[in-house]
């Protein structure tokens, strides 16, 4: 039988294990999970009431793969859409919470930039082009948009999505739809312009489009769904701890070598067709760097930004007392505002069903690429510096009557200066492993969405590999390539 065996059980594993069994029922899929929970950083857990997500905790429902996907697995009337107050959005600064302007109209009347932050701002169609090679994302903002706007405004946004250092991270590679502006268009009013003129939506440049959309028991149920129709093919608490290449070779006409792999799933060998890398990149590298070491430092130079999320949740009645009511999306602070916080998300003000009756929840982001080192700290420090700064930023001095903390220690992946060379450069280098295929987060976007769109057509991928390598041992007219891969 062919198999094909999948190391990760996160949401891109999960779902190209998904695409598989549909694109080719005949094949024999196993997915290795080292945790006894699958999911990857998509956790949902409800806690004395309070439903606590330890990753995202959504995803925009523009996205047609991730809508078809639900369908599949029988979740759509479990989809849960964000409330109405979530689109409006905060920044911190000079000590107090700004919106995040939603029209040309207001950004003029905002605060939340100085008369000459916005002077350059609108000066943005006569900034000087792009120039040659790659560029961080504050390079690009501070050129087109100015110093104060790529600070306060661009800075925490990176931040807010990547856990990331807007001045390390390209924008080729984390906002490819930016990039596109300014080449196809000369610009970001520009593209704007361009958008308007076809029919498109207002809104920020490169601001993606859909609602923020999850489910009724959190994101996890996207996982429980896709655990349930893959049944007995997903193995927990099982590590892929070793691959090894080898030809075995076909009985037919030819009798020739067949490319395939040995691996170790814990203690058990396991003989397969192809393998799929579906975890962290710098776990993949260990594992290929047996056979190819070269393989294996592209993969490790793919870093990650740790980060704690820190839930708290208060009797909302007495919050309303101490702060007014949260009716928005949450905030970010950036760097320079006399806070640690990366910032925080107002999760009963986003969802229904998030915390018991009468009681509100939030959750605080802290760490990242620029302060790597807070994922380490105590859970006592990491609530007092939580509420130290919730206090600062919105104003809330009472306690918080539940906690619950998570860390993420690989964290989010970061997209540096020179992704792009990267990815290409990984993919080349795979070439010379027939059969081996690496996915996930770690190479084109982190988001949810992304990871379900690419499982398709790196299905599709696999058992054309498949049929090749079944047909290239047994001849042109090969019935067992058929027979074994329809």
């Amino acid at each position: 039988m062919t198999r094909v065996v999948i190391a990760g059980g996160g949401i891109a594993g999960l779902s190209i294990a998904h695409a598989l069994v549909h694109a080719a029922p005949e094949i024999d899929v196993i997915v290795l999970e080292a945790r006894a929970r699958p999911g990857g950083n998509i956790q949902s857990e409800r806690i004395d009431g309070y439903l606590c997500e330890a990753g995202p905790d959504g995803f925009l429902d523009s996205a047609p793969a991730t809508l078809a996907l639900v369908d599949a697995v029988g979740l759509r009337s479990r989809l849960l859409r964000s409330r109405d107050e979530a689109r409006r959005r905060f920044i911190y600064r000079a000590g107090r919470l700004h919106d995040v302007p939603a029209s040309a109209g207001a950004f003029l009347k905002s605060g939340l930039l100085s008369m000459k932050g916005k002077a350059r701002l609108l000066r943005e169609p006569l900034a000087r082009r792009r120039p040659e090679g790659d560029e961080s994302i504050h390079e690009f903002a501070e050129r087109r948009l100015g110093p104060e706007a790529a600070r306060v405004m661009v800075d925490p946004m990176v931040s807010g999505i990547f856990a990331g250092d807007a001045r390390a991270l390209s924008l080729r590679a984390c906002f490819p739809k930016m990039w596109h502006m300014e080449t196809a268009h000369g610009g970001l009013f520009r593209a704007m312009l361009a958008r308007r003129r076809r029919g498109g939506r207002a809104g920020p440049p490169g601001a993606p489009a859909g609602t923020l959309t999850s489910f009724t028991d959190g994101m996890e149920d996207l996982v429980r769904g896709l655990l349930d129709a893959l049944g007995d093919r997903v193995r927990t608490a099982t590590a892929l701890t070793a691959v090894r290449e080898r030809t075995r070779t076909v009985a037919g006409p030819r009798r020739v070598g067949a490319r395939a792999f040995s691996v170790m799933a814990g203690d058990e060998p396991i003989e397969a067709d192809a393998i799929v890398l579906a975890g962290p990149s710098v776990d993949s590298a260990e594992l290929v760097r047996p056979f190819d070491p070269a393989l294996a430092s592209a993969l490790a130079s793919i870093s990650g930004a740790p980060i704690a999320v820190v839930c708290v949740g208060y009797d909302a009645a007495a919050l309303v007392a101490d702060r007014g009511p949260l009716d928005g999306f949450g905030f970010l602070a950036p760097r320079g505002e006399g806070v640690r916080i990366l910032g925080a998300l107002w999760e009963t003000s986003i969802y229904d069903g998030r915390a018991p009756a009468g009681r509100a929840l939030l959750r605080v982001m802290i760490g990242g690429a620029t302060d790597p080192d807070a994922v380490e700290l105590d859970e006592s420090r990491l609530l007092a510096l939580a509420r130290t700064d919730l206090c600062r930023t919105m104003g809330i001095r009472i306690g918080p009557e539940f906690v619950h903390i998570v860390r993420h220690r690989r964290g989010i992946p970061q997209y540096t200066i020179g992704h792009d060379g990267r990815v290409a450069e990984i993919e080349a280098m795979l070439r010379r492993h027939p059969g081996l295929f690496v996915a996930g987060n770690s190479y084109r976007t982190p988001s949810i969405n992304a990871c379900i769109e690419a499982a398709a057509p790196l299905a599709a991928g696999i058992v054309e590999h498949l049929r090749t390598t079944i047909a290239s041992t047994c001849g042109v007219e090969c019935p067992a390539a058929e027979k074994r891969i329809s």
